[in-house]
Formats: C-alpha cells, structure tokens, sequence
C-alpha cells in the first residue's frame, strides 16, 4: 500500500510539473536575445492599450495650418504616436500660477479654455478621422478598437477654476478627467510642493474652497491629481475623498529626492486610498544627481552655441515671470538653438550618462515594491520638461516596453502598466459619483 501511495506521489508530482511546463507561456526572459526582446515587446504593444497621463501642449500647434497630423518639432504630435506605438495621450490644461485676485483667475480661466478649445478642435475639425475624445474607459477601448488615437484631458492647476465651484463642472462636461489643485506655487485651493523650499505655506495643506473642489471632483466624477500639492495637502485630500486619487506625474522620492516625487509613507497613503503613482519620465524626478551632472555639460555646448547666435540662456523660474507672448518668443528661440546643437548633444548623450529609460523602470520597479503592480502607472511629461535618454518623445515608446520586458514583465502586468490601473481608478471614480448623484 506504501509502494502504491509513493509511486501515486511521484506520477502526481510529474504530472504537476509537466502541466506547469506546459502552461509556461514565455520562455525565461534571461534567455531571450535583443532580437527576441525587441519583437516581443512588439507584439505585446500591439496587444495592450498603451496610455501616457500628461503631454502638455502649445495651443499655437492646434491650428488649421500647424497641427499635430504634422511632424512638428514638439515630442508628442500623431505621427510620433503611431511611430512609437502610443493609443492614448492625455492633453494637458495647464495654467501656471499667478496672483490669487480676479485678474489674475480671469486670465487662467481664458488660458484654460483656450486648451479645451484647441483639444476639441483637434478632434472634432482637425483630425476626426485619427483621434477622438474620450470621457471614459469604455470610450478608450472603443476608440481604440475603430483604429484610431485616444485624446483624454487633465487639468494641471485648479488656479484656474477661480473661486466659482461651478468652473469644476463646466470643465467636466468640457472633458476634463482629472484635475490638481496647485502647480508651482500656492493656489487659492491648496498648498503646493515648492512650500518646502522656505517653509512658507499659504493654506497649510487645502483651503476651505479647495475641500469643497474635492467635494465636487467626488461629485462629478473627475480624478484627484496629487502631484504638484503639498505633502499635506495629500493627507488632507485622501481624508476627506470618497475616491482613489491619482498621481498624473510624479515618481519615487526614494530615489531621487525631489519635493514633486512621493516619499514611501505617501506612497503608503495612496495604496490605502487604492489609488495610481503614474511613474514620470521628467530627469531631475528620476535622478537629481544624474540630471545635474549631465546638464552641466549640456549647458556649456548651449552657452556656446547663444554665444554665437547673441541670445541669453535664462532659468526657468526667470522666464515664466515674462508675459505669455514673451515667454513663446523665448522658447521658440531656445528650441531653435537648441536644435542647432542637437547633433553635439546627441554625441554628448553617449559619454556623459544621461537619465536613461533604464533609470526610470528602476522607479517603477521601486514603487511596485512598495505599493503592489495595481497602484503603478506610466506617464512623460512631454513638452512640459519631460523626456529621458531612449525615451525622448512619443516615437520612442517602445522603449520603455522593451525595458519592461527585458526586466521579465508578463504582458498582464505590462498592460497594468501602461493602462489597466489608470483606467480602473477612472472607473472607480465615476462609479462613486454616480452613486454621489443617486444619492442626493
């Protein structure tokens, strides 16, 4: 009977490993070629939906005569989508921060919806036949099922609602999907990172009208976009949501210590919260250290080359206090200077080790650590200071699978990655706004 039951052990034992081995649907990653991983990669990409939560634009390039159908100089336009194998492409509201008075609210709201206007535009005059607007999941996969790109709209900086609640509606129904409540400064709504710079904070985490915004984000059915607000205002925004938030752009603190990243005890926040971190390929939020080495040596070919052209390199900071017109005259000056020079940078990439998509997977792989794959998503920054070494703009997006992969990635949790948890929040969002509305 022992000899029985023994030789029953053995033959289930080999019978388990033979199905194991049978139902193994990828040979180990460690013993694939650079061929292999490349047409692997591939063929995932084409297989999941891939989606970027932040590519800012120029309202400028949403015109009938220079548009994204074109291959403009911008990392992010629909050639360079399908080139890099990109589906969705969240344009971004942004409105820098100004004086919290009237004035200063009616200009961001015109700001604001001049960049709703020109994301209609784009879709419903330009370009209808490429890409479309979608509101919801559902809209995602069955745009994207009709062959075309996916345009989805974030809002960065609640500056721009003003002090009128009825704005956070106007730009839900505009499409607005998610929205932050500070950018580069304090807001009228909510504190932001750079508080941290000197201490100084203006609403100690969220002011009485940026907790009735949340109210009315919870209400409609728009995302609570964590990155740019203060630490604080995070906790405060997590207490009183009914919600998962998201952070549209922002990586791990860990890693690189910068005030935009997420420390671990807010990352700790958000999974509770059962929300997203949107992993961001902005430089200095992937390696302070690495970022600052390699522009210093970028800096001395551009400072050689606005020598010679008789034009003044300045810092960020000094440009957005120009007026908006003076601000486009100097970037289109800078991004043509800089074009002149990109053959030398190019050169310069190869020895100075630039923040590479190596770098940034390391943060997602950090954040899936720490948080679990279902709280962890992708995202650029394009044309808003984002863009890394492999993933420059749009047409590289390949990359970053390839790197997933290489790293032994299944193509479920690449698709997570790429799309599935971002979606699934917006899902879960809209669910508690429609049962907000039963409600009441």
């Amino acid at each position: 009977m022992k000899k029985l039951n023994l030789s029953l052990l053995i033959l289930t034992t080999v019978l388990s490993f033979s199905c194991k081995q049978t139902q193994k649907e990828e040979p180990a990653t460690a013993a694939l070629t650079e061929d292999e991983i490349n047409a692997k990669a591939l063929k995932i990409q084409k297989e999941i939906i891939t989606l970027d939560t932040h590519c800012d634009f120029n309202v400028n390039n949403f015109t009938d005569s220079i548009n994204y159908t074109q291959e403009l100089e911008t990392q992010i336009t629909l050639p360079k989508m399908e080139a890099g194998g990109l589906d969705v492409a969240w344009f971004i509201v942004y409105t820098g921060q100004d004086s919290l008075t009237e004035s200063g609210y009616k200009a961001a709201y015109e700001n604001a919806m001049a960049k709703f206007n020109a994301i209609h535009k784009l879709c419903e005059e330009i370009a209808p036949d490429e890409i479309e607007l979608a509101l919801t999941s559902d809209d995602v996969r069955h745009i994207h099922a009709k062959g075309k790109k996916v345009a989805m709209i974030g809002i960065e900086n609640g500056y721009s609602i003003g002090t009128d609640l009825n704005n956070v509606k106007k730009f839900y129904d505009l499409g607005g999907r998610y929205m932050s409540l500070a950018h580069q400064g304090h807001s009228q709504l909510a504190d932001s990172n750079t508080g941290e710079k000197d201490s100084v904070w203006l609403n100690n985490g969220l002011s009485e009208l940026g907790k009735q915004v949340i109210a009315k984000m919870n209400k409609y059915g728009m995302m609570i976009d964590v990155s740019h607000p203060s630490k604080e205002a995070m906790r405060q925004m997590i207490e009183l949501t009914k919600a998962p938030i998201i952070a549209s752009h922002s990586s791990a603190r860990a890693l690189s210590n910068h005030s935009r990243n997420l420390d671990d005890e807010q990352l700790q926040w958000l999974k509770g919260n059962g929300g997203v971190v949107q992993t961001v390929a902005f430089s200095p939020y992937v390696s302070v250290t690495k970022d600052s080495i390699f522009k210093n040596e970028s800096k001395k070919v551009l400072e050689a080359e606005a020598q010679k052209q008789d034009f003044e390199l300045l810092e960020r900071d000094s440009v957005m206090t120009f007026s908006k017109e003076k601000r486009e005259a100097y970037y289109q000056k800078y991004i043509a200077l800089r074009n002149n020079v990109a053959p030398k940078l190019d050169s310069l990439k190869k020895v100075a080790d630039p923040v590479n998509v190596a770098d940034f997977v390391d943060h997602i792989d950090y954040l899936i650590e720490k948080v679990g794959i279902d709280h962890v998503g992708i995202s650029s920054d394009f044309d808003g200071g984002g863009g890394i070494y492999g993933w420059n703009d749009a047409s590289e997006t390949l990359n970053v699978t390839k790197e997933l992969v290489r790293r032994g990635y299944t193509k479920t949790e690449i698709e997570k990655l790429w799309s599935g948890n971002l979606l699934r929040v917006l899902d879960e969002v809209q669910a508690v706004a429609q049962k907000i509305q039963q409600e009441e």
